[in-house]
């Protein structure tokens, strides 16, 4: 009797897809954690922004 073997080789393809998919979701962890700072120092008020040397007008430039 013949046995068959079955042996998972990734293709090129499911390589490149996984690359690209976790540079997306890597995107989108770093997008969300600019997004949250950016939130929580809106709420500080002047005083409290320059007191850690920034500028109302810096928040935006936060990357």
């Amino acid at each position: 009797m013949a046995a068959i073997e079955n042996t998972y080789a990734p293709s090129a393809f499911a390589g490149r897809f996984g690359k690209t998919f976790v540079s997306i979701v890597s995107r989108f962890f770093a997008w969300n954690e600019t997004r949250k700072t950016r939130a929580v120092l809106a709420q500080l008020t002047d005083r409290e922004l320059a007191d850690i040397g920034l500028s109302r007008s810096a928040i935006i430039e936060i990357q």
